[in-house]
């Protein structure tokens, strides 16, 4: 081989060459992976939940003689604290949560119990436990429904080959979803619902043959029921259905909602210039559309529906590409309640169903909820990098084969 040939081999090339033909990766794509939509959604979300909660809470800030930005501060800490929830679980195989989800959901039984019964009631409901030192409160039921669309996902995922196999396959799954469900509507019958429809959703996403999901049907009403007779809010529930379907008269805070939204228009008021937040309750959570709408007007409204619709088109791409049926399974379920929720929340707002209670995610103010809804979307984007951990691989081939192969140092 003469010395030309030598010279215009790749493995010649100058290292300074080699180096500026590679791709260069900025900040954003080291740090932040994944799907870059549901990115830029999480983002919009944020911002926009910083800007109106600020402005919903003036009412409050002034009665609890607080400066007006003490809560603005509070909020935008959550905020924060749940966008570093969702970077550090997007940077974690997601495949590691299958495992977590159990100790989680085993773990959430006793917590929905202890804060049913000794937690403190607000609203005539004991949804939360304090947590001692901290003095912060923490809803179990956030924990115990993101730990059971988990559990539900990997129990799916691995008896795809078996899902007609009632023993094996559909009992655990009935079991879970009947117990936590349960224990959750003995204090939120509004979220124990939206939790069972989306463990249906699942299960005939995951292939579930029709005559079982009815069997779900019914366990679930069993449930409920058994949560309605024993638990703290039958009566509210009651007397929410008979306001909405039975009454002639609208309820208070539905009122408040409509007079926001009509004073909104097209284009609204202005940022801060709300008035309904005086009078509307729970402005800064549970009727936060309404103030959207005021200040905002239905173009402010529809920015926010089509941010949340774009959530769950990419979330089902999510789905759609996976690998893995635990990824794609869990990615729709996780997107799929964050998404209902939001828009039963607007509906509610609009007078479409009746009063709910339920926050918006991302965007109402609270602690446990924005941390939550965070991890949730953190997973979404971990199952979107779509990256394989060659431990867990080696692990899962061990365990199969049982013939141990170190990587080579």
């Amino acid at each position: 081989m003469d010395d030309t040939t030598i010279e215009n081999t790749p493995h010649e090339q100058p290292e300074e060459e080699f180096f500026e033909e590679q791709p260069r990766e900025n900040w954003f794509d080291r740090n932040l992976q994944g799907d870059k939509f549901i990115w830029m959604v999480i983002v919009a979300l944020a911002a926009i939940s910083v800007l109106v909660v600020y402005s919903a809470t003036g009412t409050i800030a002034y009665k609890n003689q607080q400066g007006s930005t003490h809560y603005l501060m509070k909020h935008s800490i959550l905020v924060f604290t749940s966008l570093i929830a969702i970077w550090i679980t997007h940077r974690i195989d997601y495949r590691y949560y299958s495992r977590l989800s159990r100790v989680a959901l085993l773990l959430s039984v006793p917590l929905l119990i202890v804060s049913w019964q000794f937690g403190p009631k607000i609203n005539e409901a004991s949804r939360w436990i304090t947590i001692p030192i901290i003095n912060q409160s923490f809803q179990p039921s956030d924990l115990a429904k993101l730990a059971l669309l988990a559990t539900l996902a990997s129990m799916l995922a691995k008896r795809q080959r078996s899902i007609d196999d009632f023993k094996d396959a559909i009992m655990p799954i009935l079991f879970w979803v009947g117990v936590i469900c349960g224990l959750i509507g003995l204090t939120d019958i509004s979220s124990a619902l939206l939790l069972f429809v989306t463990c249906l959703v699942l299960m005939f996403i995951g292939r579930v043959p029709i005559n079982y999901l009815i069997l779900l049907v019914v366990v679930g009403f069993i449930s409920i029921s058994a949560s309605l007779y024993m638990g703290q809010r039958a009566g509210t529930f009651r007397s929410r259905i008979a306001a909405k379907y039975n009454s002639k008269e609208i309820p208070f805070q539905a009122q408040q909602s409509y007079i926001a939204i009509a004073t909104g228009g097209i284009t609204g008021v202005g940022a801060g210039n709300s008035v309904q937040r005086n009078f509307l309750p729970n402005p800064y959570s549970d009727f936060i559309f309404a103030i959207i709408i005021e200040e905002y007007g239905l173009l402010g409204g529809m920015v926010v529906l089509v941010l949340y619709l774009v959530l769950l088109y990419r979330g089902m791409m999510v789905m759609a590409n996976s690998r893995r049926p635990f990824g794609g399974i869990l990615s729709a379920g996780l997107v799929f309640s964050i998404v209902i929720q939001a828009l039963i929340n607007m509906a509610v707002s609009v007078g479409l169903v009746p009063i709910t209670g339920m926050p918006m995610p991302l965007l109402s103010m609270g602690g446990t909820s924005l941390l939550f809804t965070g991890m949730a979307l953190g997973i979404v984007l971990s199952i979107s990098r779509g990256e394989v951990d060659e431990d867990i691989d080696r692990i899962g081939k061990v365990a199969k084969t049982g013939n141990v192969k170190r990587k080579p140092a």
